[in-house]
């Protein structure tokens, strides 16, 4: 540490009790890769633009490079590292892998965040794919397959073609 005030961070991330302490001006998305050691999150533009660091905070999508660690204090935050449950991926996991839906995979973990909150959200397909996806960057995939991946997850089927 750099000498800045230090604070103890205690939240629930991905159904787990944490608390660590933390420079008071630790970004979210480090303090969950640096400190907590899930690597899932990745940072990219550290703007906010790309989408690449976006976890849910108390199950709504946040870009967790523009948000402070301090302000996930009692808090509930899930990672993509929370998703698969007993070693089991979700649909849209498996619907991801099946339509190649990821290339580099570097943006994929926001955007599967952000998939995830809509469908709990109920927001309708097009709807998903519309407003969700504006609010990421993919440089690899073009979007295709992450359309198809959530037109076979919604649709219920997840297999391997």
């Amino acid at each position: 540490m750099t000498g800045a005030p230090e604070r103890t961070v205690s939240l629930t991330v991905n159904g787990t009790a944490r608390a660590a302490r933390t420079e008071v001006r630790t970004l979210l998305s480090d303090f969950l890769r640096h400190t907590l050691g899930l690597t899932g999150t990745h940072v990219g533009c550290e703007e906010g633009v790309c989408g690449s660091c976006t976890v849910l905070l108390d199950g709504e999508p946040v870009r967790a490079c523009l948000m402070l660690a301090v302000q996930a204090e009692g808090r509930r935050v899930e990672t993509v590292e929370g998703l698969a449950q007993n070693g089991e991926l979700t649909a849209l996991q498996r619907a991801f892998m099946s339509e190649h839906g990821l290339q580099c995979g570097f943006c994929t973990p926001g955007i599967l965040m952000s998939l995830t909150a809509a469908e709990r959200d109920g927001l309708p397909e097009e709807e998903t794919a519309t407003h969700v996806l504006a609010g990421h960057r993919c440089r690899c995939t073009g979007y295709n397959g992450i359309r198809a991946a959530l037109t076979r997850s919604r649709e219920g089927g997840s297999d391997e073609h």
